[in-house]
């Protein structure tokens, strides 16, 4: 069960000096070296990629249980309290504005470039007979595919997200409660559909790269996919693994209807997530 002990209100907590930054920054550089190998066609891009993942399950796992044995110990007050609000929200603009570098060169490309390339006074100096139009690969790539529709997968991984929503909030309510049940279920049911969500991404990008012809080597189309469902994806893997820490930390006891905030902030990052996704429906599968 959750610990009956408190911190001094009177003092704030500071952890001593951790290893896990480190750790956590080998298992990013390792996985951007593994995707910059695979989009090389280097070997061992997988072997790295599995290396990374990892390092970085341990990274997760390592730092989580540091993090939940000091605030089960008590040493957390209200003071770092409002620390960790701040530092999740930061941490949550940051990921906004990371998402909107990648929307900002959608929309540049489709709105701006790609106007400009096939203009008949500037455009035909560059690249002669270009026609503008959205989804394209670009001028120079002759290459052709078939953009990823939004109706069926994408629409029923819209549909699944939506629902993860409503079922983590319902979990929520049930913590406010003091509802143990109704806490437990619904954080079961928001896991379930969050790897519900990734085994359909993996279905679509296969049938992607084995039916459309669209791959990262589309040109200006394929490369934003990829790139901005690719990411989305890893951030709904990322948020499966940390619901599903808060999952077992519910089943032992943790938390209480006063003090939740581990909870909490895995409930602002699933929401963030699926914010994304309805802009990543709309802009990427719908208008296509």
């Amino acid at each position: 069960m959750a610990s009956t002990t408190h911190a001094n209100p009177n003092s704030y907590y500071l952890p001593a000096p951790s290893h896990w930054p480190v750790v956590g920054s080998v298992a990013v550089f390792l996985l951007m070296l593994s995707l910059v190998m695979w989009m090389n066609d280097v070997n061992g891009g997988l072997l790295v990629m599995a290396a990374a993942f990892a390092v970085m399950l341990y990274f997760l796992f390592g730092w989580f249980g540091t993090v939940i044995r000091e605030s089960e110990s008590g040493l957390y007050n209200k003071q770092v309290d409002v620390s960790y609000r701040w530092a999740m929200s930061w941490f949550i603009f940051s990921e906004v504005m990371f998402f909107a570098a990648f929307f900002g060169a959608l929309f540049y490309m489709r709105a701006l470039s790609v106007p400009w390339l096939a203009d008949a006074e500037t455009g035909d100096l560059l690249w002669q007979g270009f026609k503008s139009a959205w989804p394209v690969s670009g001028p120079g790539i002759e290459e052709t595919f078939t953009p990823m529709g939004a109706w069926g997968i994408p629409a029923i991984n819209t549909l699944i997200l939506l629902t993860s929503g409503l079922t983590v909030t319902w979990a929520h309510w049930g913590l406010k409660k003091n509802n143990r049940g109704q806490l437990t279920f619904g954080l079961l049911l928001t896991i379930v559909l969050g790897l519900v969500f990734l085994s359909l991404q993996v279905y679509e990008y296969v049938h992607a790269y084995r039916d459309l012809n669209l791959t990262l080597a589309s040109g200006a189309y394929g490369a934003t996919f990829f790139m901005l469902t690719g990411f989305h994806g890893f951030h709904v893997t990322l948020g499966t693994i940390m619901l599903i820490v808060i999952f077992f930390r519910a089943l032992k006891g943790h938390f209480t209807p006063e003090r939740h905030f581990g909870f909490e902030a895995v409930s602002w990052y699933w929401h963030f997530v699926d914010v994304v996704w309805l802009l990543l429906f709309v802009l990427v599968y719908w208008l296509v």
